[in-house]
């Protein structure tokens, strides 16, 4: 199967797990950058108001592959607000993706992302895989939302988050 890797991270901890995924699946891995600083206001502003944030992003081979692998953050519930303009410009193309995520998971479960992606890209997902960097840490005191956002994945970490989606994804892989 050939397996495409499209990621983006904030933090590098998505960016950790691609690597890994790219290496693993010997994979072209393709990374989307914003044009302009992210914080946290814009971060706000564009969950709020819906927006798409510019950004450099070019892969044009995408209908070439059996497999489109998302890589990155979910904010608010939802796929990080740079994969929008990704996810308009390829989704009359791609047939078949997953979606793969470290987030911080000190709110709960993302129970939005599935229905985020299928209302952009117009079709299900064939898996959703939504890592918590709270299962990381030590589960007392209860990790807070500030303890994950400032977390950075080791390589064990990336590891055992990567040996994590590969067993989930073995089924498409026959």
């Amino acid at each position: 199967m050939k397996v495409g890797i499209i990621s983006y991270s904030l933090t590098g901890n998505n960016e950790a797990l691609a690597n890994d995924l790219a290496s693993i699946y010997k994979a072209e891995h393709i990374r989307i950058s914003e044009v302009k600083w992210r914080s946290m206001g814009k971060t706000v502003r564009d969950l709020l108001f819906n927006r798409v944030p510019p950004i450099q992003f070019h892969f044009t081979e995408a209908a070439s592959y059996d497999l489109i692998l998302f890589v990155g953050p979910v904010w608010g519930g939802k796929a990080a607000t740079p994969f929008r303009g990704c996810f308009k410009q390829l989704q009359p193309i791609i047939e078949n993706y997953a979606f793969v995520s470290i987030s911080g998971g000190a709110l709960g479960p993302n129970l939005k992302l599935q229905d985020d992606l299928e209302k952009r890209l117009k079709k299900p997902p064939v898996s959703v895989i939504d890592l918590h960097i709270t299962e990381l840490l030590p589960q007392t005191p209860k990790p807070r939302a500030a303890d994950t956002s400032a977390y950075r994945i080791t390589k064990d970490d990336a590891r055992k988050l990567t040996d994590a989606v590969v067993t989930k994804l073995r089924p498409l892989f026959g």
